[in-house]
């Protein structure tokens, strides 16, 4: 087998991507956090003493998305196009959900950009109500969907969480 990221002496190095060429790529990841209800219920009314939890989530996914290459060690710089944050209820089951969606035109993918931006999002939930319910739980990161590139697009074989 023959490991993409590991030279002849086996050794880590960054992949080369100059040669391949630029397309339009599109990644969607999503997550959630669960959470007491009453949290919940503060959360989607704007009423956490730290302030609004889904407008300072939404910032800290994007900003996730464009400095994703400095926190995964192999990832490349990529221009960034777009970043598309939805932060939503999930009343049933007493979370928040987030997706994000990346786009950019270029040699690589960015679905690391849209898991770190989910990641970094449900963090940032976290952050901001742990004195509400320090028990949250986060959970469900993946990947449902990529599109453009050498391997073409790829859905998740099970839809997003209702």
């Amino acid at each position: 087998m023959e490991f993409s990221h590991l030279n002849e002496q086996g050794q880590v190095h960054m992949v080369s991507v100059g040669e391949r060429p630029s397309t339009n790529r599109q990644a969607l990841a999503e997550g959630w956090i669960r959470m007491d209800p009453g949290v919940l219920q503060r959360i989607t009314a704007a009423d956490v003493p730290k302030g609004d939890v889904v407008a300072v989530a939404r910032i800290a996914a994007i900003q996730a998305a464009k400095r994703t290459w400095e926190l995964i060690p192999l990832c490349h710089p990529l221009p960034i196009h777009g970043v598309q944050v939805h932060i939503s209820p999930m009343v049933h089951r007493s979370a928040v959900r987030v997706q994000v969606s990346v786009e950019t035109h270029g040699p690589t993918g960015v679905e690391m950009e849209a898991l770190t931006a989910v990641q970094v999002g449900l963090l940032t939930i976290y952050d901001m109500a742990k004195a509400l319910d320090p028990a949250m739980e986060m959970g469900g990161v993946r990947l449902l969907r990529k599109q453009g590139g050498r391997h073409g697009d790829w859905h998740h074989p099970q839809p997003p969480a209702p």
